[in-house]
């Protein structure tokens, strides 16, 4: 049974990064020449992508976690099972701080989030390590 596990584990991860980094490859960067895709799995197993999308006015520009978010939700989905963002280059891309907030609204501690490049997966992390003592929705009660 755990070869089985492991194997589906293997597929969905690389399911995952297929859908980030065919994604990454339109987004829209033509400032920073930076290209970013998310690909995440929801709580039925549907996958959702975005990719990250300037603006000449810098602070209205969208990350590839929150198209990928916004994605889910349109799609009927409400929470991250897991979540790979996909980079161009060979340093380790992860989600920045807006983004790891935006994926603590929908995931839990234990969520994994795999960081990649556009040739493998490069580490995977737990939502936990990336924000840890996180602000959430149980934190403001009923």
């Amino acid at each position: 049974m755990q070869a089985a596990d492991s194997a589906q584990r293997d597929e969905g991860l690389t399911a995952l990064f297929e859908a980030a980094r065919a994604v990454r490859a339109r987004a829209h960067a033509p400032y920073s020449r930076f290209r970013v895709g998310a690909a995440l799995r929801d709580e039925r197993g549907a996958i959702h992508a975005g990719c990250n999308v300037e603006n000449a006015a810098y602070p209205v520009g969208t990350c590839a976690e929150a198209g990928a978010i916004a994605a889910m939700i349109a799609g009927g989905g409400r929470r991250i099972a897991a979540i790979l963002v996909c980079g161009d280059g060979a340093g380790l891309v992860t989600p920045c701080g807006a983004c790891r907030q935006r994926i603590r609204e929908f995931a839990g501690p234990d969520t994994p989030i795999h960081a990649a490049g556009p040739e493998r997966v490069a580490k995977t992390f737990t939502l936990e390590e990336l924000l840890p003592e996180s602000f959430g929705p149980e934190t403001l009660g009923d």
